[in-house]
């Protein structure tokens, strides 16, 4: 439900699945996947005029907020390395990250978006962000570029596998833990898809049901867009939020392995996590 909605909706029509717009080719085109792509091109075109107007000197308007969220984007990511250097190489996908979920986040407040526009009695347009198949591939994306770089850092995929176990495999405790410990980590992909998925979505639902109600407490009046006007307004705090939110976990979960595998550099091959730290013999007294 965007801005333009409030003022028009006279009637609770609820959407939490894409519906498709049109078929080509056997192929069909939703309302999410439309405005997916709409707006992924508007945000290239965008940025790239954003890029060309910085400088060293710093400028007004909507550039500065855009090199304030790069910045801090980046140091956000930075910050998550113990080694700096480790995290700066990670920055442009996270940062491109960041704006794709942000700019699909905030579309659901363009007028006309999730049912100001209708075709075939569905919406026409509807935030790609809201749609289960998009984020659960954002999810996908984000941990295997995660799981790609998390071995890349500890130098080989056995490498990467050891970490999950604190101990030697060979004991049965250790195993169990360790499989444990691979399978919670599978789940992370979709935990980002549904967080994302199911805060854009609800949200829409909140504001669709606040216009509703204010229609039925001032029919065709203009204080029955007040009553949801409030949570639009909050829709845009939700946005940056959840992009970030889904960026800081990506980051985290990338910085975790890597912070661990450098920390494990200095380790000997038999060693394992509960001697770390442990005083040499005859240390002691």
């Amino acid at each position: 439900m965007s801005l333009f909605n409030i003022f028009a909706s006279n009637d609770l029509s609820i959407h939490v699945a894409p519906e498709t717009d049109f078929t080509v080719g056997g192929f069909h085109i939703t309302n999410a996947m439309l405005l997916g792509w709409a707006v992924c091109i508007f945000s290239v075109v965008w940025l790239a005029v954003v890029a060309r107007r910085v400088s060293v000197k710093p400028k007004g308007g909507v550039v500065q907020y855009i090199e304030a969220l790069v910045t801090f984007i980046t140091d956000q990511v930075e910050g998550a390395f113990t080694e700096k250097s480790i995290g700066r190489k990670y920055v442009p996908f996270f940062v491109t990250l960041f704006f794709f979920a942000l700019v699909n986040n905030w579309s659901e407040l363009i007028p006309g978006v999730d049912g100001g526009l209708l075709i075939h009695g569905h919406p026409l347009l509807r935030p790609v962000t809201a749609d289960l198949n998009l984020t659960l591939a954002m999810g996908v994306v984000t941990m295997i570029v995660v799981y790609v770089a998390s071995v890349k850092e500890f130098g080989g995929f056995l490498k990467y596998i050891r970490h999950f176990f604190m101990g030697s495999p060979l004991n049965p405790l250790y195993l169990v833990i360790g499989i444990i410990e691979m399978i919670t980590d599978l789940t992370r992909a979709l935990s980002l898809a549904l967080r994302l998925f199911l805060n854009i979505t609800i949200g829409a639902i909140v504001i669709d049901v606040f216009a509703y109600l204010g229609g039925l407490l001032a029919p065709h009046s203009i204080l029955s867009p007040i009553s949801a006007l409030a949570f639009t307004l909050l829709e845009l705090g939700v946005g940056i939020l959840q992009a970030y939110i889904f960026v800081i976990l990506g980051v985290n979960y990338l910085a975790i392995a890597a912070n661990g595998a450098h920390d494990h550099d200095g380790l000997t091959e038999g060693g394992s996590p509960e001697t770390i730290g442990a005083a040499p013999e005859g240390a002691k007294g």
